[in-house]
């Protein structure tokens, strides 16, 4: 039987995540390498997502050498993919989902635990995410943001050189690593308060939609009860025909009966205050599409 190859970005944490693949597939028996590719997110590093181009910043050319067949599959951080594929391609397996929560690493001296979030008044805060900055403002509109870009320990690098006084990252990022961030205060938000983004720390796997002994053998891995909820979640961001760079956040939890509750925030644009609405239901699709309505007449409202 042929080696597996997985395509993965370069970085630390795409490495991360095709090596945590490679080895529940390597459990399995099956035999795997890793194929690093860039792509554009990864070579375009002095303009923030608002300002690009497109979508699919780190994801386009995996898909790609899929459709080629150069890989079997690629791994994918899930809040990083389009929620339309290319014609061809399809989600084989969603697995594990580290913490969804976002966190603010603030250097110690900045840190003021009278205000909100621990950081002190004024403070400039480095982020390159449109959902992030407009719930950023939307609570502490004394703050000043200025886009950051780069990997993980780039990024904490810029922190711990005064560049930013605090930066926001993703928590699953920084436990999948074990990056040691103990010289800074880190402020864990609350994900009903600062939305997430959708399926903001699962795993998506990518495959041909045709290639059905890699589906069989990605599909043993497949984690249905986090597919269920990442799916709503990203089936609001499908009905705004939103890509990563759209202020919208949106965070779904299971209930005991059966079934799902569903927080999310949207603005018109980076420039907008952001509006937030809180639902449950048992139908996902039907959940979505209410909270897509509401969002956009919440929307509406404030503008007009």
């Amino acid at each position: 039987m042929s080696s597996i190859v997985i395509g993965s970005r370069g970085s630390d944490l795409a490495l991360w995540q095709a090596n945590h693949i490679k080895a529940k597939l390597e459990d399995l028996s099956h035999s795997v390498e890793i194929k690093i590719i860039k792509t554009q997110g990864d070579i375009i590093q002095h303009l923030s997502f608002d300002k690009m181009e497109g979508k699919g910043f780190f994801t386009k050319e995996l898909e790609k050498e899929l459709l080629e067949e150069t890989i079997d599959l690629a791994v994918h951080s899930f809040k990083d993919l389009e929620t339309n594929y290319p014609e061809g391609l399809t989600i084989g397996a969603i697995t594990d989902r580290a913490n969804p929560r976002d966190v603010l690493l603030i250097r110690k001296e900045n840190v003021n635990a009278s205000q909100k979030w621990e950081v002190k008044k004024g403070a400039l805060i480095g982020t390159s995410s449109a959902r992030r900055k407009v719930q950023l403002k939307k609570h502490r509109p004394d703050i000043r943001l200025d886009d950051i870009r780069g990997n993980v320990p780039t990024r904490v690098n810029k922190l711990r050189d005064g560049m930013f006084d605090a930066i926001v990252l993703a928590k699953a990022g920084l436990d999948r690593l074990e990056y040691d961030v103990s010289d800074l205060h880190m402020h864990v938000f609350d994900p009903t308060e600062f939305i997430p983004a959708p399926a903001q720390g699962a795993l998506a796997i990518q495959i041909r939609g045709k290639d059905k002994r890699i589906s069989d053998i990605v599909s043993k891995i497949h984690r249905e009860e986090i597919a269920a909820t990442t799916s709503i979640e990203r089936k609001v961001l499908n009905l705004f025909h939103g890509g990563c760079q759209m202020p919208l956040g949106a965070y779904c939890q299971p209930m005991e009966n059966g079934a799902f509750d569903l927080r999310a925030v949207m603005a018109e644009s980076v420039k907008e205050s952001p509006v937030y609405i809180h639902l449950s239901g048992n139908d996902p699709k039907a959940l979505a599409e209410k909270a897509v309505s509401e969002l956009k007449a919440k929307a509406h409202e404030s503008i007009s």
